[in-house]
């Protein structure tokens, strides 16, 4: 049976995907095939945060999670949205809220 942690990881994937396309920070077309390239954290290079987690992060961890690869040790996911989102306090407060979840789900 899968572990209760994975569960709640996946869920949190989904509620992080709804909220980017609440905000109308979801793109229909992906980036080039080079920006995705990037081997920058985060893509800071190529893509903007909120792309960053829809063309690399999500389905990175979906794979993870559909594979049964073993999970990152940490994740600092929220330290970079708060540095992204300085200017947009009110708009990412629930896409910072679901990412400090994830950020101690990977940490339990």
């Amino acid at each position: 049976m899968m572990e209760q942690r994975i569960l709640d990881i996946a869920d949190h994937l989904l509620l992080i995907e709804r909220e980017l396309q609440v905000r109308g920070w979801w793109d229909e077309v992906s980036p080039s095939e080079s920006a995705l390239a990037s081997t920058v954290p985060f893509a800071v290079d190529t893509l903007a945060f909120e792309q960053w987690l829809q063309w690399i992060f999500l389905p990175r961890m979906k794979l993870i999670l559909e594979h049964g690869h073993p999970l990152p040790s940490a994740s600092g996911i929220l330290i970079m949205a708060e540095t992204v989102f300085t200017d947009r306090p009110e708009e990412s407060r629930e896409l910072r809220r679901l990412l400090a979840a994830f950020d101690r789900l990977i940490a339990a």
